[in-house]
């Protein structure tokens, strides 16, 4: 008989368990839902927040409330927060986020419990309560005031200093593309105020160029090959520009050839040779010309164009600027 006993109670404690061990695991797949509000109390016009809770198992389809701009008649939602997410273990999920609501109309509203479908099951959370009150008025004290008639606001520059700029802008940028219009159809400069460049005799710009080159002092810094260059294309445009001779297209030995065919050329044909061929030879031979021949080639370039300048009127500004360049 105590066996039998004992068998009895093992078997009743094998379905306690069972049981538990089965409404633990229902309830761990259950979807729960959970609001609360932060006032239940409110004057008209004023906010408050319903915090909705949802615990649900990882992976699960859910349906959430469907709740745009109203909860209930009489009963607005102003806002909807982001839905926050974690994991609160057993492979389980829960979500927070929260309802801002307000109400204009004074009453006790019943608010309607939250719903949230997952396939053919529905939760609901509890319904929730919300009492609204108007402003008491006091009517026995016997004063009441009339409407008040509107004002006109008080004159702000700064509401107004937005506006004021941006038609300033809009007007400046106007002007300014007529008046590029204006220059372009007329064919004229952009810079109204840049003086006339002068234009000055070949001889002149050439000494000029020659006076730059040597301030640089460029075979002095070992930049032999980029010296000579200099020297030869100043002298190229300057005997395009003086000679008719397209100078620049050609290679020194035509230049020479072309430069004879001159007689007011011949006193300086030498200096030009001794020139064209060096340049050849440190720019194409790869020679490292001595200082004496540096120098020289500078002085032959004065020379040629000195003795080759075609005497032109100057303008009176660039008198002074002519004799200074005649004494180098």
């Amino acid at each position: 008989m105590a066996a039998m006993k004992n068998s009895y109670r093992i078997k009743a404690i094998a379905s306690v368990l069972i049981c538990f061990w089965i409404s633990a695991f229902s309830l761990s797949a259950q979807t729960i839902v959970n609001a609360t509000i932060d006032s239940m109390h409110i004057l008209i016009g004023q906010q408050t927040k319903i915090h909705l809770e949802i615990a649900a198992d990882k992976g699960k389809a859910l349906q959430l409330p469907m709740i745009s701009d109203t909860l209930m008649t009489g009963v607005e939602v102003l806002d909807i927060s982001k839905i926050d997410t974690f994991d609160i273990g057993n492979n389980r999920i829960q979500m927070k986020y929260n309802y801002l609501i307000t109400s204009f109309d004074s009453a006790l509203y019943l608010l309607p419990p939250f719903k949230v479908i997952s396939g053919e099951d529905t939760a609901s959370s509890a319904a929730l309560a919300l009492k609204v009150s108007t402003l008491q008025v006091n009517t026995e004290s016997g004063k009441f005031f009339d409407i008040k008639d509107v004002r006109t606001p008080p004159f702000v520059l700064m509401d107004y200093l937005p506006g004021i700029l941006l038609i300033v802008m809009i007007l400046a940028l106007a002007a300014v593309a007529g008046f590029i219009i204006y220059r372009l159809i007329n064919k004229k400069s952009l810079v109204p105020f840049k003086k006339e460049e002068i234009c000055l005799p070949p001889h002149i710009r050439a000494i000029r160029r020659l006076d730059a080159i040597k301030a640089e002092k460029l075979w002095q810094a070992g930049r032999i090959k980029e010296y000579h260059s200099e020297i030869t294309d100043t002298l190229r445009k300057y005997i395009e520009e003086r000679f008719p001779i397209t100078a620049m297209e050609m290679t020194s030995g035509e230049i020479l050839a072309e430069i004879k065919k001159y007689s007011d050329a011949d006193i300086a044909y030498d200096n030009l040779k001794q020139i064209l061929i060096l340049a050849d030879f440190v720019k194409f031979a790869k020679y490292k010309s001595l200082p004496d021949e540096n120098e020289l080639s500078m002085m032959n370039a004065y020379l040629f164009v000195n003795n080759t300048k075609k005497e032109e009127p100057v303008p009176e500004i660039n008198r002074k600027d002519e004799t200074n360049e005649k004494n180098v």
